[in-house]
């Protein structure tokens, strides 16, 4: 809408699911991508960086409009 928001470096990464529309990327995967093949950690923080994602850009957070959950396998970026 017009609107600058900031974002940090990794949401900035994860919004690469906006090139790709429709197709769902598991935890795992978005967890390899931004963070590394070598990383430590739990893929539960992509989880957490995808909330405060649709804190900034989704109209209402509670019903994402642009980043969507696919139950079991994903997030995927809405056409």
């Amino acid at each position: 809408k017009g609107k600058e928001i900031a974002l940090t470096n990794r949401e900035f990464e994860l919004l690469f699911l906006a090139k790709h529309p429709g197709l769902v990327f598991s935890r795992d995967r978005l967890f390899e991508r931004v963070w590394g093949l070598d990383a430590e950690g739990d893929t539960a923080t992509v989880m957490v960086h995808i909330n405060r994602i649709r804190e900034k850009i989704e109209p209402d957070p509670a019903k994402p409009i642009y980043i969507e959950t696919v139950w079991g396998a994903g997030y995927r970026f809405k056409e």
